[in-house]
């Protein structure tokens, strides 16, 4: 191992010995000073992942956030000085650490609030006006919906949006034992996360492989007879969600 990669490795782990040659600007050994140094990298590093993943710290409590940190810390270390990108891995992380096994639900619970992170940096875009759709339905179903850069999506099979606005938002209900697919808007300056109904995520889904909103509307349709279609375009206006319309055919 090269003195940089052995210097890189213990910085990441306060349990690796210390690198071999660690001098001052005298020649003194520079071991303490070391020390300073990686505990402030890691209590740095601890403290923007709790910011990053506050309803995971919550979920999780302060002693056991900062073990699970430092553990991600030395699997994960930071790929990008730009910290925004930190924690992309945290979802995947959580999902394999079998001490949190019995917390199935945390993986999602992070890559939804990595998710709101992305949204809340993407590039703006101007909103479409509601009153773009208001077409003859052959050729509004024969349009394709471009969505704002700043849309994300996520399934999963668990109450995911519950179990963030329940410890996030004062007064929310307690989650009920359900799946939830959740659709993370930017209306305005702060991502809101929501619950799509059933169909909803097919239908995104199908809109994001630029499919016609015809086909899109199929697809959730066979999916689920029920869907609301335009329950889920209203959502989509009032989150300035779309930004324009194209015709054709893929």
């Amino acid at each position: 191992m090269t003195t940089e990669a052995a210097f890189r490795q213990a910085l990441l782990d306060g349990a690796a010995p210390l690198p071999q040659g660690l001098v001052d600007g005298s020649g003194r050994p520079a071991g303490r000073r070391y020390d300073v140094y990686r505990n402030n990298i890691a209590t740095s590093l601890g403290e923007a992942l709790a910011t990053g993943f506050p309803a995971v710290a919550k979920l999780l409590g302060e002693a056991n956030f900062k073990a699970v940190a430092a553990r991600y810390l030395r699997a994960e270390p930071p790929r990008s000085p730009r910290m925004m990108y930190y924690g992309s891995g945290f979802g995947d992380f959580l999902d394999g650490f079998e001490p949190l096994a019995k917390y199935p639900y945390l993986g999602d619970v992070a890559r939804l609030e990595f998710a709101l992170r992305e949204s809340y940096h993407a590039a703006d875009a101007a909103p479409l006006a509601a009153e773009a759709l208001a077409l003859d339905p052959e050729a509004l179903m024969a349009l394709r919906l471009q969505l704002a850069p700043t849309v994300r999506l996520l399934r999963s099979r668990f109450p995911v949006v519950s179990i963030w606005r329940f410890n996030m938002l004062p007064d929310s209900p307690k989650p009920a034992p359900v799946a939830e697919d959740a659709l993370i808007l930017r209306p305005e300056f702060d991502p809101v996360p929501h619950a799509l109904p059933d169909g909803g995520a097919t239908f995104l889904a199908a809109l994001r492989a630029d499919r016609t909103l015809g086909q899109a509307y199929e697809a959730a349709l066979d999916q689920t007879p029920e869907f609301d279609l335009g329950a889920v375009l209203s959502l989509l206006l009032s989150g300035n969600a779309l930004t324009d319309l194209k015709k054709g055919t893929p």
